[in-house]
């Protein structure tokens, strides 16, 4: 991702120097240099919103949070409830402990009949980690503990944790999807591990491209990232895919970093595989969280669990532990809430979750390829995103996918994400956790966008 010119200048400003030829207080390397983030690529989309199309109200397509939507909360109101519980009892009130201890299991005695009073509720905190195993466990090929679980501030804090253990060695590599996820290029970089990427194809519904993945690794490969169900892409794998990406992950001796935030959250027919069911071929290390599927972005929850019935991640998961020693965990009352919150008792929730998902999907994959300078070939099969294609080569002014996005919210208020912050140029991407209606006047403002932006043909 290139530098924004504004982020740029003050960086070059730094090098040579603070105020009256003083030596510039110098940073990390990695956060001088200016990269644009999705972050910082959406609000300077959103600061040069105009006024057309919908008088000035903003249709956000760009953004991953369904939670704004009354239609997908429908049902949710156990997690509040939960958490309401866990704060009015007052028992989660302390510090939270970094991560799952052996005493946490059990009550400690210093004697018998006395019990050891601990600055913190450890059973409260065992409950949550069992809770998430359980999870995790339910269906699957190979069982999680609940001693392989560490709970982090959200997916991206288990991003942030595991590129941390995985590739701070020197030299170390780990392979990411193209496109992706902004912030595992990111982690790497802050850590110092090379990102290398490999294309995920749609011509073949975004799977992976292993003979490419092959040619990338090397000695130095410390990891190979997989997202299931895909963002950005909407792909969900099928069990022969995810075994081709066990055995290819086997055969270069790494890991498999498992991205399944949307975990369960598929539709049209497909059916979610934890790629933990091919542990026995190669370790995994699963990332998830309460944000996509329970509708909880805000509570910042997620967690990494190994997977690894053949111990080759032993010292990885040590050295895990002792990096969550270090670093914040999650709030104790949300962890505390967690058992109800995953239990299986939510069925109608989740039911309108996908139901809802399922029909935005359809409505924008059918609304886009209308729209002549437009195409996805592929429809989504999960999560909340789709990859659609931009001819520019047809549109007046727009030379590519940054130009799009920027002069359509300009025009007509609607804000998609250039897909070259995520690695795939001249595509953007689009988000259908919205109420159909939404969508449908979002794709009205693109199609109106799209025709006066229209070349005329040459006679």
């Amino acid at each position: 991702m290139a530098p924004t010119a504004q982020a740029a200048e003050p960086a070059a400003k730094e090098q040579r120097g603070g105020a009256g030829g003083k030596p510039a207080v110098r940073c990390h390397p990695a956060l001088a240099e200016g990269k644009a983030s999705i972050r910082s690529v959406v609000g300077e989309l959103l600061a040069s919103a105009g006024g057309g199309g919908g008088g000035g109200s903003v249709i956000s397509l760009g953004i991953g949070d369904a939670s704004a939507h009354a239609c997908f909360r429908r049902g949710g109101e156990f997690a509040a409830d939960a958490v309401a519980d866990a704060a009015r009892s007052g028992a989660f009130d302390c510090y939270a402990p970094s991560h799952g201890f052996p005493a946490a299991r059990r009550k400690v005695f210093d004697r018998p009949g006395r019990k050891l009073f601990h600055p913190y509720d450890q059973i409260a905190t065992a409950r949550c980690y069992r809770a998430v195993a359980e999870y995790l466990s339910a269906g699957a090929r190979h069982g999680t503990r609940d001693s392989d679980v560490f709970m982090t501030v959200g997916g991206t804090g288990a991003i942030t944790a595991i590129v941390t253990v995985l590739g701070g060695a020197s030299g170390a590599n780990i392979l990411l999807p193209r496109p992706g996820f902004a912030p595992y290029e990111s982690a790497c970089e802050l850590v110092g591990a090379e990102p290398r990427y490999y294309d995920l194809l749609p011509s073949r519904g975004w799977e992976a491209d292993l003979a490419q993945v092959r040619a990338l690794a090397d000695g130095a490969t410390a990891a190979i990232v997989v997202i299931n169900p895909n963002n950005p892409c909407g792909a969900v794998y099928s069990a022969q895919h995810l075994l081709q990406i066990a055995e290819t992950a086997r055969d270069l001796r790494i890991p498999i970093i498992a991205d399944e935030v949307y975990a369960h959250m598929v539709f049209d027919g497909s059916k979610f595989i934890p790629i933990a069911s091919f542990a026995h071929i190669a370790p995994v290390i699963t990332i998830g969280s309460l944000s996509k599927r329970y509708m909880l972005p805000g509570w910042r929850l997620g967690w990494l669990a190994f997977c690894d019935p053949n111990g080759a991640l032993k010292q990885v998961r040590t050295a895990t532990e002792m990096l969550l020693n270090v670093t914040a965990g999650p709030a104790s009352i949300v962890q505390a809430a967690v058992p109800k919150i995953l239990s299986n008792e939510h069925k109608e929730f989740h039911q309108n979750v996908v139901s809802s998902l399922e029909s935005a999907a359809d409505a924008l994959h059918r609304r886009v390829n209308q729209i002549e300078a437009l195409q996805c070939s592929s429809k989504p099969q999960g999560s909340m995103f789709m990859m659609v294609e931009i001819n520019t080569s047809v549109l007046y002014g727009v030379a590519d996918d940054i130009d799009f996005a920027r002069e359509l919210i300009k025009e007509e208020c609607v804000l998609v994400l250039p897909g070259s912050v995520i690695g795939l140029k001249n595509w953007v991407r689009i988000f259908f956790g919205a109420p159909v209606s939404l969508i449908m006047e979002a794709c009205d403002r693109i199609e109106s966008f799209c025709r006066r932006r229209k070349l005329k043909e040459s006679h």
